[in-house]
């Protein structure tokens, strides 16, 4: 069955939060050490509503599947039109199309709002294979990778830095891209 998209709202930060807690614990798909409280959370929740960013649930046959989101790429304004997609999907989930089905919905909205790049930052390149396949697949390209930037579970990781332009032909941006007066928080 394939996975229903939805945005997130408030009532999903529990399970958010259980889904990226088991991550940080078990996982390198990011390099935090300690899970995050569902209170933390919430913040960075409101920081991505804040600045008019889609954050998805995807559910299959009515349960919690995974999430994902776009955040701002750097906060100096001239990259208002760059933006960051996160992406994590339940263990039982994988293989599902969850990943494909939330990264394609996040490029979808990004060049909606009339931005023009999406990155993803693959942690461990060694181990994620998939998830830099799903990338190439939708067009992402690798644009670099930071060998051994990460130290997590006695081991140093990479990061494979993958973009999608969605306006290669360098046309000037139709929108003013996003607002980051405010910073990122």
């Amino acid at each position: 069955m394939a996975p229903l998209l939805r945005d997130a709202d408030e009532s999903d930060l529990p399970a958010i939060t259980a889904l990226y807690g088991r991550e940080v614990q078990g996982g390198t798909a990011t390099f935090e050490i300690s899970p995050p409280t569902l209170e933390e959370m919430t913040g960075r929740f409101a920081a991505v509503k804040r600045h008019g960013l889609p954050w998805l649930v995807a559910e299959i046959d009515g349960g919690f599947a995974g999430y994902a989101y776009a955040s701002p790429f750097r906060p100096r304004p001239a990259y208002r039109y760059g933006v960051e997609g996160s992406i994590y999907v339940e263990e039982a989930a994988r293989g599902h199309g969850v990943g494909r089905a939330l990264l394609m919905a996040l490029v979808e909205r990004a060049r909606a709002m009339g931005l023009r790049h999406v990155i993803g930052a693959i942690s461990d390149s060694d181990t994620s294979a998939a998830s830099i396949a799903l990338h190439r697949s939708l067009g992402f390209r690798e644009a670099g990778v930071y060998r051994q930037i990460g130290w997590k579970f006695e081991r140093w990781l990479d990061v494979t830095l993958m973009q999608l332009d969605m306006a290669p032909e360098g046309d000037p941006p139709q929108t003013p891209g996003l607002d980051l007066s405010g910073g990122l928080a």
